[in-house]
């Protein structure tokens, strides 16, 4: 009985100083609000992959997916990166190489595209590889929700999620992570 009691009361305790403040009492010891709710980190990942076609990006961690979220690409998904505008995503092993916290959009991580295999296929087409293909998040600018802005296709060539996250994939990756991207 004394434990419901003391359940309820801290229940009680934790809804009023939700509204009234921003932590929480426990033991003596002031834990701020956001702590006691935010969600847990889900650590370094030690490989990002891609699938094109079901428009998906996993996390990995030891051959174990610990995160998935579902992507929006260029206006033309399908099919390996040529050149710069082509509205396509490269397709191939990378790395990403840096972190762009002041991007146009929210936050980006670079990819390594093009590796020397694009730039000698780009040159033997007479074509300029591009460049500056990113993960990153919404697009500030935009009068979608970002729930509706991920069922489209609406990057030049990058890999966009929604900011949240973004920010999980930020903390979840050390520089030169590899990424596979598969058709």
């Amino acid at each position: 009985m004394r434990i419901l009691v003391s359940l309820i009361t801290f229940c009680l305790v934790c809804c009023f100083q939700a509204t009234a403040a921003p932590s929480i009492q426990s033991q003596g010891t002031q834990i701020p609000l956001s702590a006691a709710i935010e969600p847990k980190a889900i650590g370094k990942v030690d490989l990002v992959v891609v699938k094109k076609s079901a428009r998906v990006m996993h996390l990995m961690r030891k051959g174990e997916v610990v995160r998935q979220y579902h992507i929006a690409m260029g206006d033309r998904p399908e099919g390996h990166k040529l050149t710069e505008g082509d509205q396509r995503t490269p397709e191939g092993r990378y790395l990403l190489d840096y972190k762009k916290s002041d991007s146009a959009y929210y936050r980006a991580i670079h990819i390594s595209y093009p590796n020397a295999e694009d730039r000698l296929r780009a040159s033997a087409l007479g074509l300029d590889p591009g460049g500056q293909i990113m993960i990153h998040g919404q697009n500030p600018n935009s009068n979608l929700s970002p729930a509706e802005a991920q069922k489209l296709n609406w990057t030049d060539g990058c890999i966009a999620i929604k900011n949240h996250e973004m920010d999980e994939l930020w903390h979840a990756i050390e520089l030169n992570t590899p990424i596979e991207i598969w058709p």
